[in-house]
């Protein structure tokens, strides 16, 4: 009997539909055969998956943008409704980065950078990318990979992995940090993908890609849009060629099973995508991520080219507020408010300058118009508070982050405004037990310890109290700044 690599390749040298229908089922029943090399347990991709996610926290900046974030995770999870059930609950995330990237890392993590992102058209594009990292991950292509280190603590994996897949050709610095602190002399991992990896990827990526009710030309768009920016500019490799290989064969074999498909009749059953939100999400991370003065440029020349673009003036008003341009800022997001009355983001960042300008009564109706119509956004909630506070407004301020909070745990910033609302209240316990959280977040073990164990000395409440002390011996586990530095 033939070994699965060989029917691999004769499934492949089949021109006929049949045979690329059975390529592709092929494909779909290869992730559980036994000639596929081995990986390392789910439980254990899980764990290292935790170790990778403390590193990119650390080393990088994770776009927390509700409205970009909410975005890509809203394509991403809903391309996975057409992929078979997996044991990970996937993620989707951006980062902030020039260089041109998307990888999965473990446990289905998805990563793609802001300058590819910034790069992308529509999102046919962007999902033809996350389907295809979706597939990595799916057929754990990843971790494969890590079976033959799994001698090395996963630390020192989660290192290597933040090293080769975020830091090549791009974040030196941060890449090489990771690199000293984590990996002993000699000792390497190879996590760029093999040929027959991306054969397999884009073969899945495509199946899901179209059942989910989009083209697959996107896919075919972007890896030409990588593969011209290797031309423009050789000395900027972009880091997805390192761990892509094989992008002209790919190019080519993609053209190839998109016209071979393109006769096919579409099943009107499948939900198609909605596109409304690409621009936004689009618009709004060129304006707050992109170069200030290329994205300045670009917003008054697209205002200028088209006064009735909403989306322009949109933009325009955000990269004005970046440069502290707060009257011009408003002037711009209010025309794009003509347009849409009730979009809630819109309200939101007229309400966040209203009050960066400290005009605070009109940052309070502006912001309870936006959280009235949109009660889930962290950013709307913050600024809210924020108001409430300058205002005098402490208890509803209190209560504003707490329910931010309950949201969204990890919101930067929150706990320490709430322990400041706190402490205005004479609440002091509950002021250091959120100052203590804030400082824990942000690495700070000596401020950490300090207000935790203050907070634990008046805290009443039995419960509370049982809670601190679990943090606490988190906390004094910690290594100290001494004990973090790598040795040489």
């Amino acid at each position: 009997m033939a070994s699965g690599p060989n029917v691999y390749k004769a499934l492949r040298r089949s021109g006929s539909r049949i045979g690329r229908l059975a390529l592709t089922l092929f494909l779909a029943l290869a992730l559980c055969l036994p000639w596929q090399a081995a990986a390392i347990t789910v439980q254990e991709e899980e764990d290292l998956s935790r170790e990778f996610m403390k590193v990119v926290n650390q080393y990088y900046s994770v776009v927390r943008d509700p409205v970009i974030a909410g975005y890509v995770e809203s394509i991403g999870q809903n391309l996975l409704n057409y992929f078979p059930p997996q044991p990970f609950k996937y993620h989707f995330y951006v980062i902030e980065s020039e260089v041109y990237n998307a990888f999965a890392s473990p446990a289905g993590n998805i990563f793609i950078n802001s300058g590819l992102f910034a790069a992308m058209e529509n999102e046919e594009e962007l999902a033809g990318i996350l389907s295809h990292e979706i597939a990595h991950a799916v057929c754990r292509h990843v971790s494969q990979n890590i079976e033959r280190s799994k001698k090395l603590s996963y630390a020192t994996l989660a290192g290597l992995v933040a090293g080769i897949f975020l830091g090549a050709g791009g974040s030196a610095a941060a890449a090489n940090a990771v690199t000293m602190g984590t990996v002993a002399a000699g000792q390497s991992l190879s996590l760029s993908f093999s040929r027959a990896n991306e054969v397999q990827a884009d073969q899945l990526g495509l199946l899901y890609l179209t059942r989910a009710g989009y083209t697959g030309e996107g896919l075919l768009t972007m890896l030409k849009k990588i593969r011209g920016k290797q031309w423009f500019d050789s000395k900027q490799i972009p880091t997805y060629l390192s761990t892509h290989p094989g992008t002209e064969d790919r190019i080519i074999y993609i053209d190839s099973w998109l016209a071979s498909h393109a006769s096919q009749a579409t099943d009107t059953k499948t939900p198609k995508p909605k596109m409304d939100g690409f621009k936004k999400a689009h618009t709004r991370l060129l304006a707050l991520y992109g170069d200030q003065e290329t994205v300045l440029r670009q917003f008054s020349d697209a205002v200028a080219q088209s006064p009735g673009d909403s989306m322009a003036h949109y933009g325009y008003g955000l990269i004005l507020a970046r440069t502290e341009s707060h009257k011009e800022a408003l002037e711009h997001l209010k025309i794009a408010l003509q347009k849409n009355a009730l979009d809630p983001d819109l309200l939101k960042e007229i309400g966040r300058i209203y009050f960066l300008d400290g005009r605070y009564q009109e940052s309070l109706k502006t912001l309870q118009g936006a959280v009235g119509i949109s009660p889930d956004d962290p950013d709307g909630l913050f600024y809210l508070a924020r108001t409430q506070m300058e205002l005098g407004q402490l208890q509803e301020a209190a209560d504003g982050l707490e329910a931010l909070l309950k949201k969204s745990p990890s919101y930067p910033q929150a706990h320490y405004f709430l322990g400041e609302t706190y402490g205005k209240l004479g609440q002091l316990a509950l002021a250091h037990y959120n100052l203590g959280l804030y400082y824990l977040n942000k690495g700070d073990r000596r401020n950490a310890l300090f207000h935790l164990t203050r907070a634990l000395k008046d805290i009443q409440d039995p419960a509370k109290k049982q809670e601190i002390e679990t943090i606490l011996s988190k906390v004094k586990a910690m290594p100290t700044p001494e004990q973090s530095k790598p040795t040489s």
